[in-house]
C-alpha cells in the first residue's frame, strides 16, 4: 500500500500545483522555462503514474475487503464511466457547450470516474486510490471554476455540432475501453 500511497503523492501533488501553489507554480516556470517546467512536470507525473499501478497492482494480490458491492453496481458503474468519458472528451472537443456550462469537464469528469469505481469497488486500495481521485476532481472542479470568475474567464459559446462531436468522441473511447483495453491493462472486463 506504501507504493500506491507514494504514487498518488507525487502524481495528485504534481497535478494540484495549479490548484494550491499557482504563484509557486508560475515561479518554476518562469524559472525552467515553459519546456523545461513541462519536462518536470511529465517526468514527476509519470513516476507517480507508474507507481499508482505497481502500488495498485501489488495491493490488488492481498486485497483488504471492506463492503461487497451491491448487485447492479457493475451496470451503474458502466453508465457513470461512459458519462465520465464524454465530460473529459468535452475538456478536448472544442466548440462544445459542456466546456462553457461546466468550465472544467476533465476534472468533473475524473470525479465521475472515480466515484463510478467507488461503487463497483470495496477494497481498502481500491476506496484509496478512487476517493482520492474523487475528492481531487471535485474540488479541482470547484477551486478551478472560482478561480475562472474571479478572472472573468469566459469560455466560447458551443454548438449542438459541438456536443454532439463530444458525445460520439466520449462514447467511442468509453466502448473501447470498456470492451477493449480494460481487460488488457487492468486485468478484467467491466462489464463480464
Amino acid at each position: 500500500m506504501a507504493i500506491l500511497i507514494l504514487g498518488l503523492l507525487i502524481f495528485i501533488g504534481v497535478h494540484s500545483t495549479r490548484l494550491v501553489a499557482p504563484a509557486w507554480r508560475n515561479e518554476q516556470a518562469a524559472r525552467f522555462g515553459e519546456h523545461g517546467w513541462k519536462g518536470l512536470y511529465s517526468v514527476a507525473s509519470l513516476v507517480g503514474f507508474v507507481l499508482i499501478v505497481w502500488g495498485y497492482g501489488v495491493a490488488r494480490r492481498t486485497p483488504a475487503v471492506l463492503w461487497s458491492p451491491p448487485i447492479g453496481a457493475r451496470h451503474l458503474t458502466a453508465l457513470l464511466v461512459a458519462l465520465a468519458f464524454v465530460l473529459i472528451a468535452a475538456a478536448y472537443v472544442p466548440g462544445n457547450r459542456i466546456k462553457r456550462t461546466i468550465g472544467h469537464p476533465m476534472m468533473v469528469g475524473v470525479a465521475v470516474w472515480a466515484l463510478a469505481h467507488l461503487l463497483a469497488n470495496g477494497t481498502l486500495n481500491a476506496v484509496l486510490l478512487f476517493g482520492v481521485f474523487l475528492i481531487w476532481g471535485a474540488v479541482g472542479a470547484v477551486v478551478s471554476r472560482r478561480r475562472d470568475r474571479m478572472a472573468g474567464v469566459q469560455y466560447p459559446a458551443g454548438t449542438v455540432s459541438g456536443d454532439t462531436k463530444v458525445v460520439i468522441v466520449g462514447l467511442i473511447a468509453w466502448a473501447l475501453f470498456a470492451f477493449v483495453l480494460h481487460r488488457w491493462l487492468i486485468g478484467m472486463s467491466p462489464l463480464g
